[in-house]
């Protein structure tokens, strides 16, 4: 049986070269970079080492990040920090309603805990209107969180024009770009973005490590104490390897963006294509254009989600849903339902995303199982069949009808 992994949105395996160059931070050196010895300054250089190649590959200093375990850290210690460090000046937060749970549920919390919240609608595609957060912006606003690239749909933010609209404002603004680093061009030389958060395992680095980038100046206050790590910001011995291997991954992530991202492009395209060409009452969800090179999200109307996964599964192809099963219950993707989706469409969602190594031929044969299993489980449903005799009358009197598939 065919295994194909199209669920790179969640992790991406780790390059072989990012591999090799970790091992040796494993096996020989091993020392702690605080340690003043021989052991202790070979990890100290190589962390150094990998924040200078990290800074580059941003286009910022190596002095303005921040290691962290990851994406969730890094968005916490952002938003947690800069509210904090600017307490006095006042405590309203703008966020989308499309954002990762990490930035979602850390706002919430905050909101709970005095602070005033504002959270700004999206478009059908997902995107945020930059007037709406010109308005939002009040006295009070200490900090703006909206993300670079939507990890479910794939749709791209103006982060360049949300970024400016909160210097213009004086507010800082942070962005999650985790699904973005390596996917799309993002020098931070010329964007006024003021923290940022990405995580290595979403370009073929480890998982457990990310970063923060916190631009010069950014007030910053603390989440956790008990040493000097990290310009104190981060206390606990420095995960070496893993930095290793982050630095080797971004460095690697953000040559030829352009070419690497085209080649992905034409076989997310593909996929498109054929989905909506070949399966009846499709939809793609996100905007059709600005969106990340890898990234597939369709509704599958008269179908639940779960149901497709599992057939894609059983035939070898990794994908995963737009809905999240918790506590026993079927929960429709806030994303989706903050584009204006109803909870029966939401629950058909799927997201194929692509990667390195992907090929026509998997594409292909993908499309050909989704129809296969699409197909069976309809044959199951009164909903469609009475959807599909509608349709057939509709066409049989000559007229002309919608349908979801452009």
């Amino acid at each position: 049986m065919k295994r194909i992994y199209l669920d790179h949105g969640a992790t991406t395996p780790p390059h072989a070269d990012v591999i090799e160059a970790m091992l040796p931070y494993f096996r020989q050196y091993f020392g702690n970079p605080s340690s003043v010895h021989s052991f202790g300054r070979e990890a100290r250089r190589a962390l150094d080492e990998s924040r200078e190649k990290t800074a580059l590959a941003l286009g910022v200093k190596p002095e303005e990040i921040i290691f962290t375990s990851g994406g969730t850290e890094a968005n916490n210690l952002a938003i947690q920090g800069v509210v904090e460090a600017l307490a006095a000046r006042g405590r309203h937060v703008i966020t989308s309603a499309v954002e990762h749970h990490a930035v979602l549920d850390t706002v919430k919390i905050m909101a709970d805990k005095g602070c005033s919240l504002t959270v700004l609608p999206v478009d059908r595609c997902g995107i945020v209107d930059p007037d709406d957060l010109r308005k939002a912006i009040r006295d009070d606003t200490v900090l703006v969180t909206i993300m670079t690239a939507n990890n479910e749909i794939g749709t791209v933010q103006p982060v360049e024009e949300l970024a400016r609209t909160c210097r213009d404002k004086g507010v800082p603004f942070h962005t999650d770009a985790v699904q973005a680093i390596g996917s799309i061009p993002l020098d931070l030389r010329g964007v006024p973005i003021d923290l940022l958060s990405l995580s290595a395992h979403k370009f073929y680095g480890p998982k457990g490590i990310g970063a923060l980038f916190v631009r010069k100046g950014t007030k910053l206050g603390k989440l956790m104490f008990g040493g000097g790590q990290e310009r104190k910001m981060r206390p606990g011995t420095e995960n070496i390897p893993a930095i290793v291997g982050l630095a080797k991954a971004i460095e690697m992530a953000t040559k030829d963006i352009p070419g690497k991202s085209a080649a992905i492009t034409v076989l997310r395209d593909r996929l498109i294509e054929k989905l909506l060409n070949e399966i009846d009452a499709v939809q793609l969800n996100g905007h059709p254009v600005h969106r990340l090179p890898g990234n597939v999200n369709i509704s599958v109307n008269f179908v639940e989600g779960e149901g497709l996964l599992l057939d894609l599964d059983l035939n070898g192809i990794a994908a995963s849903s737009g809905s999240a099963c918790t506590s026993g219950s079927l929960e429709a993707s806030h994303v989706l339902m903050a584009c204006g989706m109803d909870h029966q469409t939401a629950h058909g969602s799927l997201r194929l995303t692509l990667g390195h190594g992907n090929t026509l031929e998997e594409v292909d044969y993908t499309v050909a199982t989704l129809k296969n299993s699409v197909d069976r489980l309809r044959g199951m449903s009164s909903l469609y069949k009475n959807y599909r005799r509608q349709v057939d009358k509709n066409h049989a009197g000559g007229e002309k009808t919608c349908t979801t598939k452009r």
